[in-house]
């Protein structure tokens, strides 16, 4: 059991040890998958299982082991870029005023956007639509403690919801990556100027 000492001595056995060990390993190993995976699922054509194996330099069954079908590794990809944007808003908040962090934010929007699209494109659309339901509530979530922040500061207009922000930033999904590196950036400064109070 993890935690648990020898008798009084206050060691920890090297039975735990060794297991702490192997946990940190195959955690290790599941960041390289996703991060692999991230990676190729932008390449053209069908994401390959040996493929991601081979980039992070693991066997087959190590990736088998995490991930048993190539859908569960790219439903997995998105849900770690998800928890990944909304555990940046709080980050955010506690180092930069209110509409900063908001515009940081919508920084890392345009990335997950990238993830969203190429991974949504290579799954099945019951995977892709019990993702994007299962994604929305933490997402909105996070809109809104932005959001709110910014209104209590006087920054951000009193009106703003987060069904607003969302609505506007899953346009960016539908973007190539092309289109996305031109006009991305200049649809996000446009959103926080919608975005910010007007004092008279």
């Amino acid at each position: 059991m993890s935690g648990y000492l020898d008798d009084l001595s206050g060691h920890v056995s090297d039975s735990v040890k060794g297991g702490g060990t192997r946990r940190a390993d195959a955690q290790r190993n599941r960041e390289r998958i996703l991060q692999a995976a991230r990676d190729l699922v932008r390449e053209p054509g069908e994401l390959k299982l040996n493929a991601v194996a081979k980039a992070c330099g693991i066997g087959q069954g190590t990736l088998y082991r995490h991930f048993p079908t190539r859908e569960d590794l790219l439903a997995e990809v998105y849900r770690h870029e998800v928890d990944e944007l909304v555990a940046a808003a709080p980050r955010l908040l506690a180092t930069h005023q209110p509409l900063d962090a908001l515009a940081e934010w919508f920084d890392r929007v345009a990335a997950y956007a990238r993830v969203k699209r190429d991974v949504f494109a290579a799954v099945e659309a019951a995977t892709w639509r019990d993702l994007a339901a299962h994604s929305l509530g933490p997402i909105g979530e996070a809109v809104e403690l932005l959001l709110a922040a910014g209104r209590s500061a006087g920054g951000v207009r009193a009106d703003a919801e987060a069904r607003d922000v969302i609505v506007l930033i899953s346009w960016l999904s539908r973007l190539d990556d092309a289109e996305l590196d031109a006009r991305g950036p200049r649809l996000l400064s446009i959103l926080v100027d919608g975005l910010r109070a007007h004092h008279p």
